[in-house]
């Protein structure tokens, strides 16, 4: 008896202590999703709860690293810009306290 006990204790903590990891990494988490439209990008930025990213600093960056411009979401976690560059582009969301993720729109998703 004193060894089942004993095992029950060993998984009930380790169950508790990766319960506890992942809530912190789904804690740092923001989502942002891109598609192109007529020539222009629309972003979506939010966190995991369905709230929208108001004010994340949004920068898109071309196949190089080169970073190719800059601006903010909205109230409702929207942003949007002009093509900058036919090339695959990495849009980046840096949202509050380490919120960071980032999205790649390929080149052949862009169109003419």
């Amino acid at each position: 008896m004193y060894k089942n006990k004993k095992r029950f204790l060993m998984i009930l903590t380790f169950g508790v202590a990766i319960f506890a990891i992942s809530s912190t990494a789904l804690a740092h988490k923001v989502n942002i999703f891109a598609y192109v439209d007529s020539g222009v990008v629309y972003t979506e930025s939010y966190f995991p709860d369905g709230r929208p990213v108001e004010n994340g600093t949004i920068e898109v960056y071309d196949s190089q690293g080169q970073k190719l411009l800059e601006g903010v979401s909205d109230k409702e976690g929207l942003f949007s810009f002009k093509i900058p560059k036919k090339d695959d582009l990495t849009i980046v969301i840096n949202a509050s306290m380490g919120h960071k993720n980032n999205f790649i729109l390929k080149k052949e998703e862009i169109g003419d």
